[in-house]
């Protein structure tokens, strides 16, 4: 037998009714209850009015209600006046606004049960054959539900503004440093504002460095002081070996003692009442070796369904899959752009800042200066200012360094699924520095001058240069509007794609080089070679580990990690100086002396 839908009509009446005799009702409903939350269309309409008029700071009462109908076309649709009259008059009092709003929210929150329980049935029905992805589906529709969110394509400008205003009283009330989740570390604290929610951090660093030590202190310094839920994900420490850097941390013991166990008794009795301490704060850990994107992010929306999430720490992200149970793709470039991706959606899903760590490469280390750069955190290297880049838009090509500073223009990427090539915008155009590069031939005639790291569309995948070889074959573009054809390929096509083999590679001198952030599909024509771009596209700010010590024993520098914030989308880039205590693997702002007195 046919069930109709849970609805409150009396319930929705008698809401609209309070909201119109008592202008400051709708104070207590604004902040939870959505236009979408009523039955009937006529009543959402309504309700919308109602907003409206609080959203510009206008008393809403009949009148006031009615012109913003009639500014909409909607008055005569709802009832004209007489409609509204009506709703008033079945209300004596506005005392019990709020318990109406909430039997309107209650029946629809069931309406998206319902809707999310058919959803999840056809995908049941769908017979993937990717299960993890399937049930990934099925969980973000109920996971929707459970957090009754209002899903809407346009939110007003007022209401922005409303929430705007309440950050920047927060701002006031806490002090300038840091306007979001505060590290506690002074400096970096002034120069990022903190750790914002939805953000994706990028802190990269070489092995021993001290990456995952400084991603402790930061869960310590957030769990701890600021008593905020962080999620941490440890795909290379065991939770034992986590437990040990925090111990050291707390108690100032060496972290070589607490790993061989040799304690003594009074240590021991510091290390109990740390234990005591740290158990109450609300850190959560996994440790789960090779988890893949999906599982990452189901387990994260449990956490803070369940227990509440202000940050999580992923360490690392080489060591995530972006398939199911752990499988790895063998398009390692594109699987890591995926996950980047991914965390950056995360972040922005469950409204909390996405740490993740990364691991340079070791061009870091052939450097005359071993300070880390953009370029070394890149799946992809860099071509030289004359390669010219196609521009979909006009039909014609641009030097690479000409579009250095410009954004929002289209280039031509390929999308593998299909194997078409689509137009894609450029959010960042730069250039990365000085170095090494090389000439690529191939037997067609497409010439292209890149450094040893870039990557370049293989038919076995993306490769960098210093990987190919005369057998390899290159994706090139069948052809591109208003472009003067270059010689013919060597071999097959596939969709908008043809291949052409590598004739030669050679050494080309030093050169200024640069790149291109694109969104979507990550790669870009360039002098007629499909190129790829960099992993840290969709990062908010990236950051790197460097200390001196670690490549000169006699420097004065000793102790002392730079932090050097290299991209940073919503404020400025620098360097902060911390202090790192390589026993406890701490580190620790680098504070002046002081005197007991504080003086």
């Amino acid at each position: 037998m046919d069930k109709q839908l849970p609805s409150s009509i009396e319930a929705e009446r008698a809401t609209l009714g309070a909201l119109l005799i008592e202008r400051d009702a709708i104070i207590a409903l604004a902040a939870w209850l959505a236009p979408d939350h009523f039955y009937l269309e006529k009543h959402r309409w309504i309700y919308e009015a109602i907003l409206s008029c609080y959203n510009r700071r206008i008393p809403p009462d009949l009148q006031t209600v009615a012109d913003a109908l009639r500014r909409t076309e909607r008055l005569a649709d709802v009832g004209d006046i007489p409609f509204l009259v009506e709703l008033s008059d079945n209300v004596p009092t506005a005392y019990h606004v709020e318990y109406y709003g909430r039997i309107v929210e209650r029946t629809a929150v069931l309406r998206r049960l319902i809707s999310a329980g058919g959803k999840i049935a056809a995908l049941g029905f769908d017979d993937s054959d990717d299960v993890e992805k399937t049930l990934d589906a099925a969980e973000q529709e109920l996971f929707g539900v459970v957090q009754r969110r209002s899903l809407q394509d346009f939110v007003p400008l007022a209401q922005v503004i409303d929430q705007y205003l309440e950050y920047l009283n927060d701002v006031q009330e806490r002090g300038y440093d840091a306007a979001g989740m505060p590290t506690h570390f002074a400096d970096f604290d002034k120069l990022t504002g903190g750790l914002h929610r939805s953000d994706l951090l990028i802190l990269a660093a070489r092995p021993g460095v001290g990456k995952s030590s400084l991603a402790m202190s930061i869960a310590y310094n957030v769990a701890v002081q600021n008593q905020a839920p962080v999620g941490i994900f440890s795909l290379e420490m065991g939770r034992e070996q986590l437990l040990q850097r925090l111990l050291a941390m707390f108690t100032g013991i060496d972290a070589q003692k607490l790993r061989t166990g040799r304690i003594s008794s009074q240590d021991l009795r510091v290390i109990m009442d740390a234990m005591g301490q740290l158990a109450t704060a609300p850190m959560y850990i996994d440790d789960t070796p090779g988890v893949s994107i999906n599982e990452l992010r189901s387990k994260t929306r449990r956490l803070q369904a369940e227990k509440g999430l202000d940050l999580v720490i992923v360490d690392y992200l080489q060591l995530l899959s972006a398939g199911s149970g752990g499988r790895r793709n063998d398009n390692r470039v594109q699987e890591v752009s995926e996950i980047t991706r991914s965390l950056k959606n995360l972040a922005r899903e469950l409204n909390v800042p996405v740490l993740a760590l990364s691991q340079l490469s070791r061009a870091v280390e052939g450097r005359t200066s071993h300070v880390p750069m953009l370029s070394d955190v890149r799946e992809s290297g860099c071509l030289t200012g004359d390669t010219r880049v196609y521009l979909p838009d006009s039909g014609s090509s641009k030097s690479i360094a000409e579009l250095v500073g410009q954004t929002g223009f289209n280039i031509l990427a390929l999308n593998t699924e299909s194997w078409k090539l689509e137009p894609r915008p450029v959010t960042h155009a730069f250039t990365t520095g000085r170095k090494p590069v090389y000439r690529l031939t191939t037997h067609g005639g497409r010439t292209i001058r890149a450094t040893a790291n870039h990557k370049f569309l293989t038919s076995d995948g993306w490769r960098r240069l210093d990987k190919l070889t005369t057998e390899t074959h290159l994706a090139l573009p069948l052809d591109l509007p208003g472009e003067v054809p270059s010689a013919e390929a060597t071999a097959s096509v596939q969709g908008d794609i043809q291949w052409d083999r590598v004739k030669s590679i050679e050494s080309d001198g030093e050169d200024d080089v640069f790149d291109l952030t694109v969104a979507g599909l990550h790669c870009f024509v360039a002098e007629g070679i499909l190129a790829h771009n960099s992993i840290e596209q969709d990062s908010d700010l990236v950051m790197f580990i460097y200390r001196e010590e670690m490549y000169d024993k006699d420097t004065d520098k000793k102790g002392i990690a730079e932090i050097h914030i290299a991209k940073h989308r919503n404020g400025p880039v620098g360097v902060v100086n911390l202090f790192f205590d390589s026993k406890t693997t701490t580190f620790r702002d680098l504070a002046p002396f002081r005197s007991p007195d504080g003086y």
